[in-house]
């Protein structure tokens, strides 16, 4: 498979649910051909809603469609929809515990050039505090496709963190996603690397030059953020007595703390996170700033030797 982004599977499972007799709508601020819901849109004008740069509005109108009995979808890019729709996202959505699905895109760093304005490295945090919301974090195309799949047909609000860049594909097409659960991609018994999103090839790359000096590491997608898979989790840590995480956003509040969490209430382990360690973004092509902040297979790779060592 090419290493298309997980945005584009956005429009794309859209008209393929619209297809299938699905009762999907989506709700953009003006962003449609950036996240791909013109797809939906060029489809299905009538499941199509534009409601230009008006964040909040765009949550409440998917809200209202909700309660109509449609599955509502909203794009905009991640700092947008979640920063500046959040009181709305929190007291409508999530409060009422509504069938709203926040799909936006251009989330991490890997947004690039946009600079650290543009580049949503909290959202994470900010969706897993928040009740009753599921927290999806695809790791390439076919697995977003199986995310949005999956939220579209389970009642409740979800979020599903879209990126700009192309992803290195790690799963096959048909990939199947299940909430909850967690995915061990490689076996290991030296160090558990676990990770999500655009980390998760970063994360097998790292694997292999572990493998290159004798080191077996166990490399788990952890996929599915909130609810997070806490046996996997701890099953894996016990075998291997050292964690590394590693994610394309703050290592404050996301997948880093919630392992943290895991661990320190069922099995505490030594642990390193890989992350943006509190700072913003800045301006940079992708792989520039992939390397900038330390995210990359070589910087995984480091973290676990210096852990074992």
């Amino acid at each position: 498979m090419s290493n298309k982004a997980t945005r584009e599977a956005l429009g794309e499972t859209l008209v393929a649910l619209a297809d299938e007799g699905v009762d999907v709508v989506a709700v953009e601020a003006d962003l449609s051909k950036s996240t791909t819901t013109a797809t939906l849109a060029d489809k299905y004008e009538e499941r199509f809603f534009n409601v230009g740069i008006a964040e909040a509005n765009m949550i409440d109108v998917a809200a209202g469609l909700s309660i109509a009995g449609k599955i509502a979808f909203t794009g905009s890019f991640a700092v947008f929809a979640t920063g500046r729709a959040y009181d709305q996202i929190r007291n409508t959505v999530c409060y009422s515990n509504l069938n709203v699905k926040l799909s936006p895109t251009h989330a991490g760093i890997t947004v690039g050039p946009d600079g650290g304005s543009h580049q949503m490295i909290e959202d994470l945090a900010l969706m897993r505090v928040l009740p009753g919301m599921t927290v999806l974090v695809p790791a390439d195309y076919a697995s977003a496709c199986a995310a949005l799949r999956t939220a579209a047909l389970t009642p409740g609000p979800f979020y599903v963190r879209l990126g700009r860049t192309g992803s290195d594909p790690v799963y096959p097409e048909g990939h199947e996603f299940v909430v909850g659960k967690a995915n061990v991609l490689r076996e290991g018994a030296d160090v558990t690397i676990i990770a999500c999103g655009l980390l998760v090839a970063q994360a097998l790359k790292a694997s292999d030059s572990l493998a290159d000096d004798g080191i077996s590491a166990e490399v788990i997608d952890v996929a599915s953020l909130k609810p997070i898979d806490t046996e996997t989790i701890l099953a894996s840590a016990r075998k291997t007595g050292a964690v590394v995480t590693a994610e394309e956003h703050s290592i404050i509040g996301g997948l880093g703390s919630a392992v943290a969490e895991v661990l320190g209430e069922g099995a505490p382990t030594k642990m390193v996170r890989i992350g943006v360690r509190d700072v913003f973004g800045t301006s940079g092509e992708p792989d520039e700033l992939m390397a900038y902040f330390g995210l990359t297979a070589t910087d995984i790779a480091a973290a676990a030797r210096g852990l074992l060592a």
